[in-house]
This record gives C-alpha cells, structure tokens and sequence, in this order.
C-alpha cells in the first residue's frame, strides 16, 4: 500500500494531503534558476520566502542535472549544500539534500537533513549504506535513464511505463532487504530524465502504476522542457501555468509530493483542487 505518512528524520509528513516541496538549488548553472540562489544568504533568503508562499519541504541542490550537465566536484558540492542545510534545518519544515554522492549524503544527514533525493536512485557508491544506516532518514529515488551527460541525447525506446515501475520496485526492494521500511521512501518517475515528451506525459497518464512499488509517489516536473514542447515556452520561468497544470494533475493521478520551483501558484491551485475534492 502507499503509506499516508512519509517517515523522516525529524519530521512524520503527512501525505493524507498533497505536499508541495520548494527547490532550493544553491548552484550557477541550473536550467531554469541557476545562479539566483548562489550563495549561502541568497539561498536562505529563498527558503524563507517559499515557506511563506505555503512550501511544506524544502529540497536543497549544489550540483545541476539539466541535460548535459557537467559533474561537480565532492568538496565544491559540500560547499555549496553544507551551509545552507545547517540554517534551513532550523526553519522548523523537513529539509530534502537532492545529491547521489554517498559522502554529501552522510555529510547532510549528520547536520540534522530529513531526507535523501537521488536522481541515481542510491546506485552511486555506498549510497545504501548511508540510508540504511541512518535510523529514519527519508528518501527519494528517482529513475534515470543512462546519465545526466547523455540521457536526453539516446532517451528510453518504447513504452516507459512497465520498465520505470520495475525500476522502482528493485530499487525498494534493495532498501527492503536493509531494514528500509516503505514509509521512508518516496518513488519518483524521473520526468525528463532520459524519456521522450510522449514518453513523460505517458507517464503521467498512467502513474497510478507506481502504486505497485508500495511507496508514495513524488513527482516532478517543474519547469521542464516536455512542458515547453507542449505549449511553445522556450523559456523555463516562461512555463509557470504548465508547470502548476502539470502538479494538479500529478496529483489528482496519485502524487503524495509535487516538487516545484513556483510555490505560491502551485499551493493556490492545490487548495481549489482541494475545496473540490473536500465537498464531492
């Protein structure tokens, strides 16, 4: 079953009603707000600000992973990230680390972080042992197709939906077999990480299948270029309205976590989808 509770460090979220988790990303070249948060203070002003727009998480990144992008080194990523973390921890709402470096991931949790997101859905390393040896830390795990530097230039062939939920499933089971339990883990479908534009909104379309893995489902499209291709935005902060359309109907199709960049917008339609569902 999809647990309504997300177990994490500090914090049990409850998943009975749709959280929004807010990017945080403390980087210069991130595809859609890459440079505006650079810096330790320039970044904690963001959090502070999402949190008043109706943010229930925050996810905080030093490392890009837009298509293409390059790799950051161990000691720069901790730079950026380790700052940061130890003063959002003390905003009083779960703190996400989005990094597949076990050694960041040790280094976040140990400075109080809730949770793990990993595009590499704990394949890097000794990843799992960082999560399995933590006693209640969250974590995402996410499907990726090949790697950041060349997903999108050899994507998926075919239907996506039954390899991406097989995926997903290994990968919980190997928590699993670590004492991991399901409520401690999120399943994201990795929309736009090595999939075509039909491939992403199929699966959209059928991700109620990823109820299959037993864990809730967070799900991420914030900003991403399938929504340009639909609507002719080429610019990322252009594709706010498909963006929140997007969340919606991530979670009217089962999402527990939608992860955004426009907080305010997508906590406002969120609480009409709500009013809705509340009187039907």
């Amino acid at each position: 079953m999809n647990h309504p509770v997300w177990t994490t460090t500090r914090f049990d979220i409850d998943l009975r009603q749709p959280q929004v988790m807010a990017i945080v990303n403390v980087t210069p070249d991130s595809f859609s707000d890459g440079g505006e948060h650079a810096d330790t203070v320039a970044a904690l002003r963001h959090c502070e600000q999402v949190l008043r727009e109706g943010a229930h998480l925050l996810d905080i990144g030093g490392e890009s992973t837009r298509p293409g992008s390059p790799a950051v080194p161990l000691e720069a990523e901790l730079a950026r990230v380790l700052p940061v973390v130890r003063e959002a921890v003390k905003l009083g709402v779960p703190v996400s680390v989005d990094t597949y470096k076990p050694e960041v991931m040790q280094a976040v949790l140990d400075a109080g972080a809730d949770i793990v997101n990993d595009i590499w859905a704990l394949r890097r390393g000794h990843a799992v042992d960082v999560v399995a040896g933590h006693p209640r830390c969250g974590v995402c795990l996410m499907h990726m197709h090949r790697d950041p530097q060349t997903m999108q230039a050899a994507p998926m062939a075919g239907d996506v939906v039954a390899p991406v939920v097989e995926f997903l499933q290994e990968r919980v089971q190997v928590l699993a077999a670590r004492a991991v339990a399901a409520s401690r883990i999120t399943v994201d479908p990795g929309i736009g990480f090595g999939k075509t534009v039909a491939q992403n909104f199929s699966l959209l379309a059928h991700q109620s299948a990823l109820a299959a893995t037993g864990c809730a489902v967070l799900a991420g499209w914030s900003r991403k270029s399938s929504l340009g291709a639909v609507t002719g935005q080429a610019q990322p902060a252009d594709r706010a309205a498909a963006s929140v359309a997007a969340a919606l109907l991530a979670v009217q199709h089962g999402a527990a976590v939608v992860r955004v960049h426009d907080v305010r917008e997508t906590v406002d339609a969120l609480r009409v989808w709500q009013a809705v569902r509340d009187v039907a």
